[in-house]
């Protein structure tokens, strides 16, 4: 299996001259230099069909594709988890999964992640093995509970990917906001790893990919707001930083909140919620909707805020 690669990109004018790792850098912030370094030197850059050196200065019109290379294998073992599984059939698998489970393994959780439980699950099927966790389709933040796609082959990992690229898979996240926006609206910036902490993504940046959020008011108070919203780009903790760069954090969000990250009622995490997910099956081409229900935790919050309102606006 393969991991999704982004589409190819065009150097343009401004770009004349600009060495081609230093141009990477700019058209894939999510990434490091020193890992893309090392992917030009792998062969997983082509320029117009190409390979070239890192140094190699561009020219424009030049076509330029990224291959992202598969993780090494991490020993992934099968483990008996607890999971909500909302849908199966023989190509994928729709999860609900639980806020607080990390979706793969990584540095400080090499184990009791949704990819041992699903490999667990599907053990019987012995060619996903050791590249089974290549098969979950997007992901979600550790503290981000909700729905979730799992290919169960690559045929099916692959028609997935290209739906999500080309923005044709419908993601909608319920949400609690501090403030409140205008009844409806959109996001539509640059978006980028801050060059002021690695841990951090921003929206204020003269250069980046494009990000694009659209929200929806469904409930107002006096603090704070119950919010739709709907991703047409991925980006890494896109939702958190496209309402905290706007001045309305989410609910209990320690990376984001700033002032306001510890000031829910009784959540221990961000309140964001992968609630729905609409595609269209890649062998049968059904068209699927999947509601991932909102948990417990996140109710209690959203019921606390209302019974502690004298007269909340409808």
């Amino acid at each position: 299996m393969s991991t999704a690669s982004p589409p190819p990109v065009i150097v343009q004018a401004a770009d004349e001259g600009r060495r081609l790792d230093a141009f990477l850098v700019k058209a894939f912030p999510e990434y490091s230099r020193a890992r893309l370094q090392r992917w030009i030197a792998e062969g997983q850059v082509r320029v117009d069909g190409l390979w070239l050196s890192a140094a190699k200065r561009l020219r424009p019109g030049q076509r330029i594709q990224l291959h992202i290379p598969p993780p090494p294998p991490m020993g992934l073992l099968p483990e008996a988890l607890p999971f909500e599984l909302l849908f199966e059939d023989e190509d994928l698998l729709v999860v609900n999964k639980a806020a607080g489970m990390v979706v793969h393994p990584g540095a400080g959780n090499p184990r009791g992640t949704l990819a041992n439980a699903l490999l667990q699950h599907v053990q019987d099927a012995p060619h996903l093995s050791e590249a089974f966790r290549l098969g979950i389709v997007h992901r979600l933040d550790k503290e981000t509970s909700g729905v979730l796609l799992v290919a169960k082959n690559e045929s099916t990992l692959a028609s997935l990917q290209r739906a999500f690229a080309n923005r044709v898979v419908k993601k909608t996240y319920w949400a609690l906001a501090w403030g409140c926006p205008p009844r409806e609206g959109s996001f539509h910036t640059l978006y980028g790893r801050s060059p002021h902490n690695r841990l951090k993504f921003t929206a204020r940046l003269k250069r980046g990919r494009q990000a694009v959020t659209h929200f929806r008011v469904l409930r107002q108070y006096s603090k704070l707001c119950q919010l739709e919203l709907g991703l047409e780009t991925g980006r890494t903790h896109q939702i958190r930083v496209h309402m905290s760069e706007a001045g309305f954090p989410l609910l209990g969000d320690k990376l984001y909140g700033g002032s306001q990250k510890n000031k829910s009622l009784h959540l221990q995490r961000q309140a964001l919620h992968a609630w729905k997910i609409a595609f269209e099956h890649p062998r049968t081409k059904r068209a699927l909707l999947f509601e991932a229900p909102l948990p417990e935790d996140l109710r209690t919050e959203a019921e606390a805020w209302e019974a502690s309102e004298t007269s909340p606006l409808p």
